[in-house]
């Protein structure tokens, strides 16, 4: 039998080949570090789920039919009231809404925002006995309009608690707190491109509020990697300092918006000021507290939110724990510091947020809640 020789490499020589297989730079080290954090989130992800059932209802949603930036939250609300309602029939502003109806005759028929359509037209489904509902996106911002709208439906949902005792006075016998959610088709833990992963970013329009807070803030970012985009950040007193870190008038749907939250370790959130009366058409001058649907998206995406104080927004996080809220420019500078630096902490608030959101506040769980409303009937 002829005899085999074996030669063996010394570990120097081993350790060398592996070096060389090993791809340049730190690209090796952070793959892996964000592999790790991707199947923390994952891990999360497959525990957090909440089981539902479906009625056996036929619900007509009509959409805003605003067209972008509204549409991707009328896909979001037909496809869960898909898996929700054992039929449904979607229908925009434009179509023969009472035709179908009268020959269809669905237990429901739900408007998103309403504030392009015709009042006309819910009285008439009204009239052929279909019961209706309206589920206003954007309280406190337009009540000169809303307050018009809503006394004309059988129920009104709001996404702004001070709104409900608004609408009661009006007439509206049936009124909800519900805000928006978040459909984690769009908004939930990914891989991001290398080279879009930062520090912080905010993504939003420039509001004055939002302004005057970047503009305190900023010079404690500039050697931090950041990112802003929205419309109007021109409308920063020192916007050519900081124009290469700014995405001016861009306006991203679901799944960039997404990556942006994935790509960074901290997600900022302002609310709009319920008192700009440079945008808004909020005539009874109704304070907001309510948390926006951004404060839901950033939080499933497995990213830390950093959020302004609203008076109800301990109702959907328990802040330290599953979201962080500052209180001035300065109290979120530092507490940028004190995160980064910090990182196992901020990885497990993120952890607890995205695991809170992906069980309460999903629209699984509003329309459901939504629904199981709009089924009882008082007698």
């Amino acid at each position: 039998m002829a005899k085999i020789s074996i030669r063996r490499r010394s570990s120097a020589t081993t350790a060398r080949r592996r070096r060389r297989r090993r791809p340049a730079g730190d690209g090796f080290s952070l793959g892996w570090q964000h592999g790790y954090w991707y199947g923390k989130c994952e891990s999360v992800v497959q525990r957090s789920g909440v089981p539902f059932y479906t009625r056996d209802m036929h619900v007509l949603f009509i959409t805003s039919g605003k067209g972008f930036p509204y549409s991707p939250l009328d896909e979001a609300v037909a496809q869960t009231l898909g898996l929700l309602a054992s039929r449904l029939t979607v229908l925009t502003p434009k179509d023969d809404i009472v035709g179908t109806a009268a020959r269809e005759r669905p237990q429901l028929a739900l408007v998103l925002d309403g504030l392009d359509f015709p009042v006309a037209t819910i009285d008439a489904l009204r009239g052929i006995g279909i019961r209706t509902a309206i589920w206003f996106t954007d309280d406190p911002y337009y009540t000169e309009v809303t307050a018009n709208l809503a006394p004309h439906y059988d129920l009104v949902f709001t996404l702004e608690r001070n709104c409900v005792p608004f609408y009661q006075e009006r007439g509206c016998a049936n009124v909800h707190y519900l805000p928006l959610g978040v459909h984690p088709a769009d908004y939930r833990p990914r891989n991001p491109r290398m080279s879009v992963r930062g520090d912080i970013c905010f993504i939003g329009s420039a509001y004055w509020n939002r302004v005057q807070l970047f503009e305190a803030l900023l010079p404690r970012l500039s050697h931090r990697s950041f990112r802003l985009s929205g419309l109007w950040w021109d409308r920063l007193p020192d916007y050519a300092r900081w124009r290469d870190r700014i995405d001016l008038g861009k306006w991203m749907g679901p799944a960039e918006t997404a990556e942006q939250y994935n790509a960074h370790k901290i997600v900022i959130n302002i609310h709009r000021a319920h008192d700009d009366s440079t945008f808004n058409r909020n005539l009874y001058n109704i304070p907001a507290v309510s948390p926006n649907p951004r404060t839901f998206e950033i939080a499933a995406c497995g990213t830390l939110l950093m959020s302004d104080h609203r008076d109800d927004l301990a109702l959907f996080y328990t802040p330290g724990v599953e979201i962080v809220t500052y209180e001035s420019a300065q109290d979120m500078a530092d507490k940028i510091d004190y995160y980064l630096a910090h990182e196992e902490e901020r990885r497990q608030i993120a952890l607890n947020g995205l695991h809170r959101t992906l069980r309460d506040h999903t629209y699984v769980s509003r329309l459901s809640q939504l629904l199981d409303l709009a089924s009882y009937v008082p007698t």
